[in-house]
């Protein structure tokens, strides 16, 4: 049996007053995750958020902006970082439930509009968590030198790298997050650990003599073009979402309204500070044109500490640790998303199958094995044929349009859902919606078009498009499929 399910106390509890359709709906929820293990605290939210929204390569992204980076990530910041936040606060204060963004949208607007959402967030992840084979070969090349360069180019080791890491998070996913939330936290332990000298380098330089001066905050107001605009977008949703993922287990979470709320005032600050003062050490030690955009991390610290004859083995453990990361980065994706086809079988979007926890450890078994199924073979797939640069990045951009379509329907809820919900959301969260809103817009419009170069800019974006209808309509067939119609719940929700 699951540990006894925690509700919040009286003065945890939201002030928004619920209707009697929501609290029912809420109610239905709740005892359908009563049996779950709740194994997650503020500090497990706090770390795993670190390390899931911390991407490695945005402070080489932003040090190509030279010192106008500082006012790109303040716009990012001002414009979605705090909007985003603050509308998951208020979204998992009034329905902290098992989920998160799937309950959020199936409340906010309707059970259809919630399994689009769900469907398109774990597209996202089939193709995020298939690319960890290649990415794993990747790093243990750069970390054992040239003579290990071959296993990014052998078909055989990459499809064995994903086997082998994607039968690992099936496993730590159906133990439970009673062993994977020390993963998660152990990534968010590196992350932090790196960043943490990378920041220090300027210090270190400048009372060593090894660098001039550095002024981490210093800036100048960039021009308005396309190409910043483009820049812009990426820096918000592409660099600074992520909030919203941990609440996908707030049924698995201690006092859930309270603690993702707690963990994100704490992870917040620290990831905006990392992502600033990381740019500026980039921008300080490596030259505009020589910048890393694959690998930043390892260059500045190679340019910083090569004086002092330590480069070689810190750059090492640091390409090891990076590697230690984007496994718990895939894990926490993993984790979380299983949960989406099991929280859809109890509303019948999905045969009750998917809901089958297992008898001792009250994970959904047989939903976590489809998910590690589905992304062993995108990744084989992706080893067939691969050289088309511009076919590698139609699926990359649509995989982030796919993620990026749940926040649009996230910050719609508190603009145009929630009709049955009094009072209405306030005028400074519904403005925060906005600007949200607009960013991820901006984020997908431009995620359209190839940042390589591509036979036909109109093509690509058309093609693209298609790739993003056709997923769609595929998912809007599967719950309205002749067998899975016949079992869904008749109940309403608002």
């Amino acid at each position: 049996m699951g540990a006894p399910v925690e509700h919040p106390r009286r003065d945890e509890r939201v002030t928004t007053a619920h209707p009697s359709g929501l609290a029912h709906a809420e109610a239905r929820v709740e005892a359908q995750s009563a049996s779950l293990k709740k194994e997650l605290g503020v500090r497990d939210l706090a770390l795993t958020q670190i390390l899931f929204i911390i991407g490695l390569t945005w402070i080489g992204v932003a040090a190509k902006l030279g010192p106008a980076h500082v006012v790109f990530w303040l716009l990012a910041i001002v414009l979605f970082y705090l909007p985003s936040a603050a509308v998951v606060i208020c979204l998992n204060r009034l329905m902290p439930l098992e989920g998160g963004l799937y309950q959020w949208a199936k409340l906010g607007f309707n059970q259809t509009v919630g399994f689009l959402l769900a469907w398109n967030l774990w597209l996202y992840v089939i193709v995020f968590t298939s690319e960890i084979g290649l990415q794993c070969s990747t790093y243990l090349s750069y970390a054992l030198g040239p003579g290990a360069a071959w296993m990014t180019r052998s078909s055989w080791f990459v499809a064995l790298s994903s086997a082998v890491i994607l039968s690992l998070m099936v496993v730590t996913s159906t133990i439970g997050l009673s062993v994977g939330k020390w993963v998660h936290n152990t990534g968010g332990i590196f992350m932090i650990s790196i960043f943490s000298a990378v920041m220090l380098l300027p210090a270190i330089g400048v009372a060593t003599g090894t660098l001039a001066e550095y002024h981490p905050f210093r800036t100048h107001l960039p021009e308005l073009s396309l190409y910043n605009l483009n820049i812009l977008g990426k820096m918000g949703f592409g660099a600074l979402g992520g909030f919203e993922y941990m609440a996908i287990l707030a049924g698995e979470t201690n006092a859930p309204s309270r603690s993702v709320a707690r963990s994100l005032f704490i992870a917040a600050p620290v990831i905006a500070l990392m992502f600033v003062l990381g740019t500026s050490t980039v921008v300080a030690y490596v030259p505009n044109a020589d910048i890393d955009l694959i690998g930043p991390i390892a260059q500045v610290l190679r340019a910083g500490y090569g004086p002092f004859g330590i480069a070689a083995p810190i750059v090492t453990v640091a390409i090891l640790m990076t590697l230690a990361m984007r496994v718990g980065q895939a894990s926490v994706a993993f984790t979380a998303v299983a949960r989406l086809p099991m929280v859809a079988g109890w509303d019948r979007m999905l045969p009750a199958w998917f809901s089958r926890l297992h008898p001792a450890y009250k994970t959904p078994v047989n939903s976590i094995a489809v998910v590690g199924a589905a992304s062993f073979g995108i990744a084989v797939l992706s080893l067939v044929g691969v050289g088309h640069a511009e076919a590698f990045q139609l699926v990359f951009n649509a995989s982030g349009i796919f993620y990026a379509l749940t926040y649009v329907v996230m910050f719609a809820i508190p603009l145009f859902g929630l009709r049955g919900v009094t009072p209405r959301p306030p005028a400074w969260l519904r403005l925060a919606s906005l600007s949200g809103l607009l960013m991820t817009v901006l984020y997908i419009v431009l995620s359209g078009f190839p940042i390589i170069e591509a036979e036909s800019v109109s093509t690509f974006a058309l093609k693209i498009t298609l790739t993003i209808v056709a997923m769609n309509l595929v998912g809007l067939a599967i719950p309205y499929s002749p067998r899975q119609r016949s079992g869904q719940d008749s109940a309403q929700v608002i």
